[in-house]
């Protein structure tokens, strides 16, 4: 499972208290064919730099460097990992790079199918090219009822994937998407274009709950994530329709019912969701 927006939220509060206010004494590049690779000049861009912010955007972690609007984007992938060390650590097979911090703490990069990315993001390039076709954040003032129902007018894809159309959105991944749409009451199969503004409004407020949620219990490990102390999510105990397929709803005791949208399986309740 890709880490989605709880998951590297959850990173993101993880790892700022280890990492803040600290300068980078040394970057070590151990692997640079990541899926974007790491630039040759990589080290001469952060080390020296402090930390003086962390924010997320999407599924993509940004460490602030000094006060001049240089990042890093930190992208976890499939199975990306970071790891916050305060005592030196053996290396194991797939730690790829490493941020040496005063204070002897290291933050180190651990991707074992390398589908993932450090890159350093300079404020002269403007707009990020990963980040130029994002959607709102779902906790922003843009993203709304109101927002959803305009930019669905005439769509004719089913509303679970237009909700999952980081372009739309970014966060509602196939867990979180599934389990708003049964929270909203509606099904995953009716056309963006006929759900109503009245249903927008309740899935807006539903995504926004599943996401709070999500986070404040560290995200849902299914496969490969856990956050950056390795502890894992424990979402997954509170699911609704992702992954049970075949037992009981726990709203109606209905039999929950699995279907594929595109290329992707998805679970519904065929009683509770219109």
């Amino acid at each position: 499972m890709m880490p989605e927006l709880p998951e590297v939220e959850t990173v993101r509060r993880g790892v700022e208290p280890h990492v803040l206010v600290r300068r980078i004494l040394r970057a070590v590049v151990r692997e640079r064919r990541l899926r974007w690779p790491v630039p040759e000049d990589f080290s001469g861009f952060v080390e020296g730099r402090r930390i003086v912010g962390t924010a997320r955007r999407g599924k993509y972690l940004l460490l602030a460097l000094d006060d001049q609007g240089d990042q890093l984007i930190v992208h976890l992938g499939m199975s990306g990992r970071l790891f916050v060390l305060t005592a030196p650590e053996a290396l194991r097979k797939h730690d790829h790079l490493d941020l040496e911090l005063e204070g002897g703490v290291t933050l180190r990069y651990h991707d074992p199918r390398r589908f993932g990315a450090v890159l350093p993001w300079p404020a002269a390039q403007g707009v990020h090219p990963l980040m130029q076709t994002m959607g709102p954040e779902p906790f922003s003032e843009q993203f709304h009822g109101e927002y959803l129902f305009d930019q669905s007018r005439g769509k004719k894809a089913a509303v679970k994937t237009f909700l999952m159309d980081g372009s739309v959105v970014v966060g509602a991944g196939n867990i979180y998407a599934a389990e708003s749409l049964f929270r909203a009451g509606i099904r995953p199969t009716r056309p963006a274009g006929k759900v109503t503004r009245i249903e927008y409004a309740r899935l807006a407020e539903r995504v926004r709950e599943v996401l709070a949620e999500a986070v404040a219990q560290g995200g849902t490990t299914l496969r490969d994530f856990a956050g950056a102390n390795g502890e894992s999510g424990y979402f997954q105990q509170d699911l609704y329709v992702y992954g049970r397929e075949g037992q009981p709803c726990r709203a109606c005791g209905t039999a929950i019912k699995l279907l594929r949208l595109g290329n992707r399986q998805s679970c519904y309740c065929p009683q509770c969701q219109r």
